[in-house]
């Protein structure tokens, strides 16, 4: 008994010692070819088998192997699969993974895309498995809202009406930018996000450059630089096609397809979508067509040319007017939903508030490889944009008197309808028109980098736009009547019978040319220091032509020419104080142009405003990060300081019913605060995310305004005392934590939870006619909920992905925008945020 015994335990520990000798420990980093990059996130598996890990920060990764010897197969969303061999405990050394698209180069040297401790900028990246994780039913800057400084908004919750703001900073001077080309309004420095709708569907990766940023335009922005990439044309053949469902009759399905790279060097990839739904809020129903074209050719060894279009032809309903919070409180939708800007004709659903339009981009871009040391890439693109939104004529519609069953009612057109018809020979008293907005903008952007040296490497190019903006008013539906009047004595309309289709009110052009030259030097001092230098000079011509005005006669419809000469020059420095800790410090100053609609207030004048000046820009910040092998951190400081702010903005609706619009001129503003972010992975499978942004953002000057009716006449000058008031529009304050939890490989689920607070009203310029007054009103803060999952499975030889999303998950009721009417709640007019909203989308990759 005793022999078998000692025989069965020796048996055992011989066992045990084989397993154990045929286990083998990996390690090794994996980095991105070229930049050398440390790709963290990166899969590593263990070959026919279900063990794997994925790398840390720095691109780190130590897998326990089953076997003593086989493959590891490495793999990262972007980048071509790579496979290798191991045999026994060893270390692998960096691993290089090549990116899976085509024409990526020239399209990041032209981006200017940051790098982790090196560029000194305070940056975050978003990856394309993360947008497709969390979108969901969101609009495409909500994507953003748990990062630091960031703070996004639907508005009036209409498709593609969203807005977002970087440390307090408008859109309008946060430069958007897709694939290193800008699609800011040349006009008014606005970004319509409803004409990039299918973004979510092919970026590869957005990054949020906070503050002056790292990009290499002739005009830099203020408030920070969103820099979206797009995908190229993927080297392997393949694609995926898609549907998601979401609520409120949420529908999208669409593919994508690439060619992969032939023997001769051509690829292409090509994704369309279709998208539709009634709509979170009432009234907002929408439809539209997203879609994505790349073509590339490998000439030869130097030179690859490409070429890229993309756009959205949409249209949507939308709720345009805000009401305060107890008439919101009355009404019967409640005020997550309730829109008072549509109704019904005919037994169908029609709006007083619509948008429909179309702005395809297309660009060529080359790649010139001249040598080993010397690149020039250069992308010419053209965008033509047609569309616009509706305005009413008459004050019938919108009117209480004119609703179905009561004042928070859908409007009663076909009542308005009968009573046009009944007009006869007077013609319609209310009508629907349509604001036109179109354009034509064609630019180039060249940028030429040399690597002087190991150490030394200068950028240097030109930014050239030619933009033709087309603006006028049409009739779009008498709504049953014979013919409309125009009452305004100074068009050359005035007084004519108008039908569908005529033009009337306002028909102008605007023409913005702008040039200008950019230089960079980047200096590697040794492996902790980096540090840079940048210059820009630009010219910005702005002219008017107008079509309309009978006052003006025919021969000289063709303003003077208004020159902005505008220059800028930033620098700064990266210092790795060890493998774990670096800090930056970056400090710049610009002058920039107005906009053109601040230059030329009244749309049907040709006359400018003398008292444009350029706008002048002083921003300093510093930074520290930290990295190790679970806990990734950054904290910044920053201060911008902004003098002769040129503003035009819309103000709260008149009680006759108009709209004015209100240009201010020579506002100053102090924008300074703290940001945190951190990202923490105590194990493989769980991540951990949060940050918190602290904002201490104030105007500080006394103004003269101009107000403006629609139609662009002068409705009255006023004193708005400013100084000391808060900047409203964004949430001075914000908070993310987040986590995920990858089940297996197959499956994750995320939890984010957000919260927004010292949210200021946008302030009334026409209510601030005093210096005793209060400081505007606070809306009251808020957090949300969201949460998802995805689930990774196969179907026969396909890979298949099924998300899920709840996003607001406790329906929590929050004002997202106001506008202050005297600093009191009773007086502020609102737009509520979205309620919970979900969606269940699957991807079938082929």
């Amino acid at each position: 008994m005793k022999r078998t015994t000692r025989f069965l335990m020796f048996t055992v520990a011989m066992l045990f010692s084989v397993v154990v000798m045929a286990q083998s420990t990996i390690s090794g980093v994996i980095t991105e070819v070229g930049s050398n990059m440390p790709l963290p996130g990166a899969n590593v598996i263990e070959k026919g088998t279900t063990n794997g890990v994925v790398t840390d920060f720095d691109g780190n990764f130590t897998i326990n192997t089953k076997s003593s010897t086989g493959d590891l197969v490495i793999s990262y969303v972007g980048y071509n699969s790579k496979t290798i061999a191991f045999t026994a405990s060893a270390s692998l050394g960096k691993i290089a993974l090549e990116s899976s698209q085509v024409g990526l180069d020239e399209v990041q040297i032209i981006a200017s895309v940051a790098v982790d401790r090196k560029t000194p900028v305070a940056v975050s990246t978003i990856k394309a498995d993360e947008i497709s994780l969390k979108l969901s039913t969101q609009e495409f800057p909500e994507i953003l809202k748990s990062t630091p400084g960031i703070y996004a908004t639907k508005q009036g919750g209409g498709y593609g009406d969203a807005r977002v703001n970087i440390r307090g900073f408008s859109s309008e001077n946060v430069a958007v930018m897709i694939n290193g080309i800008p699609v800011n309004d040349m006009e008014n420095g606005a970004v319509y996000w409803s004409n990039w709708a299918g973004l979510g569907d092919v970026t590869s990766t957005m990054q949020v450059q906070r503050g002056l940023g790292a990009s290499k335009v002739a005009v830099p922005s203020i408030g920070g630089t969103i820099n979206i990439i797009t995908k190229t044309t993927d080297v392997e053949e393949g694609g995926n096609f898609f549907t998601g469902i979401g609520n409120n009759g949420y529908l999208k399905y669409g593919m994508t397809y690439s060619t992969g790279l032939s023997e001769k060097g051509f690829a292409a990839t090509v994704s369309a979508s279709k998208i539709e739904g009634d709509g979170y809020v009432d009234g907002t129903e929408f439809s539209g067509y997203n879609y994505f074209i790349n073509l590339s050719q490998q000439i030869n060894e130097a030179h690859r040319i490409s070429f890229s279009a993309f756009g959205a032809q949409q249209e949507h309903g939308q709720r345009f007017n805000r009401s305060t919070i107890a008439e919101l409180r009355q009404t019967e939708q409640g005020p997550l939903k309730a829109n008072k800007d549509w109704g019904y004709k005919n037994g169908e659903v029609y709006h007083q508030s619509y948008n429909f339009y179309h702005k395809p981009q297309m660009s060529i871009n080359h790649l010139w490889d001249i040598n080993d040391k010397s690149v020039l890439s250069t992308a010419v693109y053209a965008s033509f944009g047609k569309g616009g939104g509706r305005r009413d004529e008459g004050d019938k519609i919108g009117s209480d008197d004119y609703r179905i069953g009561g004042v928070d009612q859908p409007i009663d057109f076909d009542t308005i309808v009968e009573e046009n018809i009944a007009n006869g020979v007077a013609g319609s008293s209310d009508i629907i028109a349509s604001t036109i907005n179109g354009h034509k903008w064609y630019g180039i952007l060249s940028t030429y980098k040399n690597d002087i040296t190991d150490k030394l490497v200068l950028s240097g190019g030109f930014d050239g736009r030619y933009y033709v903006g087309s603006h006028y008013y049409i009739v779009e539906d008498l709504l049953g009547g014979q013919f409309y009047l125009d009452n305004e004595t100074d068009t050359k309309a005035f007084g004519q019978a108008l039908q569908v289709g005529d033009r009337y009110n306002k028909d102008y052009d605007g023409y913005n040319i702008r040039t200008g030259f950019f230089g960079q030097a980047e200096y590697q001092v040794n492996d902790e220091v980096n540090v840079f230098m940048a210059a820009d000079v630009s010219n910005t011509t702005y002219f008017k032509k107008e079509f309309m005005s009978s006052e003006i006669p025919d021969g000289d419809r063709k303003s003077d020419k208004v020159t902005f000469v505008g220059f800028g020059v930033k620098g700064g420095g990266n210092y790795n104080l060890d493998a774990n800790n670096n800090v930056f410090v970056n400090v710049g100053y610009f002058e920039k142009a107005p906009f053109l609609v601040n230059v030329f207030p009244q749309e049907d004048e040709l006359i400018y405003n003398q008292d444009a000046v350029n706008e002048k820009v002083f921003s300093a910040e510093v930074g520290y990060g930290f990295r190790s092998e679970k806990l990734s951190a950054n904290v910044n400081l920053y201060h911008t300081r902004w003098s002769d702010k040129a503003e035009s903005r819309q103000l709260p609706e008149t009680g006759s019913g108009d709209i004015l619009y209100a240009n201010i001129l020579g506002i100053d503003a102090l924008h300074q605060g703290l940001e945190i972010d951190f990202k923490y992975k105590p194990t493989s499978q769980l991540t951990i995310t949060g940050m918190a942004s602290l904002g201490d953002w104030q105007w500080k000057s006394n103004v003269d305004a101009d107000i403006f009716t629609q139609d662009g006449d002068l409705f009255q000058s006023v004193k708005v005392f400013a100084d000391g008031i808060k900047v409203g529009n964004s949430a001075q304050t914000t908070f993310a934590l987040g986590t995920s939890y990858d089940f297996t490989f197959n499956t994750k689920l995320y939890v984010d939870y957000n919260y927004a607070t010292n949210m200021y009203a946008d302030f009334d310029v026409t209510s601030r006619s005093s210096d005793d007054l209060p400081d505007v009103w606070e809306a009251p803060g808020f957090g949300l909920f969201d949460v998802g999952l995805s689930h990774t499975f196969n179907v026969g030889e396909f890979e298949a992905v099924l998300n899920g999303k709840i996003n607001n998950l406790f329906n929590t009721e929050y004002i997202s925008d106001a506008q202050d009417n005297g600093g009191f709640e009773s007086n502020a007019t609102v737009y509520y945020g979205t309620g919970r909203t979900y969606s269940v989308g699957l991807k079938v990759n082929f």
